[in-house]
């Protein structure tokens, strides 16, 4: 094989991965820069050189045949090694370098992990972090992230899931608004308060969860103040625009300090766990394995939530 076809043959596999990841040569394609026809091409171009079908394919969905299933296998293993490879050639010893790709929500990026990461680059000045803070879910493959950080339970099967805090949500307001408007007997009282609501990036507002009588139940209110940002929120809050339900691990410092005080307790209860998520894999480069152990030192270090 040339060196050109090597080259042409990873890239197709890169292609085939990532197709057999997202469920779509569209997307696969968009991610390595290609059309949808070019992409498809690739993959069609992988087939007859292996004289196999890798996909089904579908008006509706896009499936792996059981040869398909076989490459995937064997394919991971190979790109993994050779990630191997070429990480054991830049580290140059016992340096660890290199970028890792960082998603995370706004408020848990900002308030804790940007110190976080400040330590590790102590340790380790040779890698470099590329760090998205957003409320909306990262795809890993498509937005080609390392790690993830990410509240609830997640519905990604095929991802690594590291529990980093076993948080739960609840309701919070400054001092002064609680005295100026009153405090609230029940979650339905909620309604006709000042709330503040986190939207997500379709505008549909947070479901405020909370258990009554047992049973789980739910409110999606209309805050008069509303953002897609987290940690605009939090600061609403501790500036007295309304009631917020927020994570115990955003708002620990504020509660810990009395700028804001939790109300309802006795219905928002329900644990949110916080996980770092990441993709699996048999090789993880050495900055992207330091990194993951370095975090869960970290999170664990941090003061007990009441």
């Amino acid at each position: 094989m040339s060196r050109s076809g090597g080259a042409g043959r990873l890239a197709e596999i890169s292609v085939f991965l990532d197709a057999a990841a997202l469920g779509s040569f569209s997307a696969a394609g968009r991610k390595h820069g290609l059309s949808p026809a070019a992409a498809s091409a690739a993959i069609a171009r992988l087939e007859a050189s292996l004289g196999a079908t890798l996909f089904e394919r579908t008006t509706r969905q896009l499936r792996l045949t059981e040869e398909g299933q076989h490459y995937r296998h064997y394919s991971e293993q190979a790109l993994d090694l050779l990630a191997q490879a070429e990480d054991g050639l830049q580290t140059g010893g016992d340096a660890v370098r290199g970028v890792v790709r960082i998603s995370a929500p706004s408020d848990i990026g900002r308030q804790l992990l940007l110190p976080m990461l400040d330590r590790f680059a102590a340790l380790h000045p040779q890698v470099r972090h590329a760090l998205t803070l957003s409320d909306a879910t990262a795809n890993l493959v498509q937005d080609d992230i390392d790690l993830a950080i990410r509240y609830g339970e997640l519905p990604d099967s095929d991802m690594v899931a590291r529990l980093l805090h076993a948080g739960r949500r609840v309701v919070c307001v400054s001092p002064a608004l609680a005295a100026r408007v009153g405090l609230p007997a029940a979650p339905g009282d909620l309604a006709r308060l000042p709330t503040l609501v986190l939207t997500g990036n379709d505008g549909a507002p947070q479901e405020w969860r909370y258990r009554e009588d047992g049973k789980r139940r739910s409110l999606r209110l209309q805050g008069a103040w509303h953002s897609n940002d987290g940690e605009i929120i939090r600061r609403w809050a501790v500036a007295g625009h309304g009631y917020a339900y927020k994570s115990l691990l955003d708002i620990g410092d504020d509660l810990r300090a009395g700028r804001l005080h939790t109300v309802l307790d006795e219905y928002f209860g329900d644990s949110v766990p916080l996980n770092l998520l990441y993709r699996r894999s048999r090789f993880q480069p050495p900055r992207i394995a330091l990194l993951v152990d370095f975090l869960l030192q970290q999170f664990a270090s941090l003061p007990a939530q009441r």
